[in-house]
């Protein structure tokens, strides 16, 4: 995965109703180790990663990269949300595209944050980068993603089979928004 480019980074904060999208910070370090180490939060993604491990590798801000939202809600981190051109995938349609991937901590799922989080992001991208597809992949057995990708517009493209489980690709295109 490449960064988005010619994209000005970091944007000031996005706000939704309940959310602030903004750049990852020392203070979040704690809550991506916790992400990252979920059992329930990686279910889909091949299995957590040790937690020892994490508190070594971590650096001192995560995820500071172009692309790279923190999901904010009342000051503490529930969320990581990634922009970024998908530069290699298991799936030749999303080359060149712009991958939309997150991840949110269990606590924060079934209350409305992914889809407001998402649809934030998704609204900045086409303010920064107008006309731009946007794809995002997730296995058909993660029922969540699943219904939040249609609820964001995205559309199938292709269905195929990596990380030992049938994957979906979707693709947002600018108009269907």
């Amino acid at each position: 995965m490449m960064d988005l480019g010619p994209v000005p980074w970091p944007p000031p904060p996005i706000s939704t109703e309940r959310l602030v999208l903004r750049e990852p910070e020392a203070r979040d370090r704690a809550a991506f180790i916790e992400l990252y180490a979920s059992p329930e939060v990686h279910t889909y993604l091949g299995g957590p990663r040790p937690r020892d491990e994490l508190e070594r590798v971590m650096p001192e801000v995560p995820g500071r990269r172009s692309g790279s939202f923190v999901v904010d809600l009342d000051g503490a981190m529930i969320g990581h949300l990634m922009l970024r051109r998908a530069m290699e995938h298991q799936c030749s349609a999303a080359v060149g595209q712009i991958d939309l991937g997150y991840l949110f901590l269990p606590r924060s799922w079934g209350l409305g944050h992914a889809s407001a989080a998402c649809a934030a992001a998704l609204d900045w991208l086409e303010s920064v980068l107008p006309g731009e597809s946007v794809v995002l992949t997730t296995q058909t057995a993660n029922v969540g993603s699943m219904r939040l990708a249609a609820k964001l517009g995205f559309v199938e493209v292709e269905r195929f089979w990596a990380w030992d489980a049938e994957q979906w690709l979707g693709r947002r295109d600018p108009l269907s928004n």
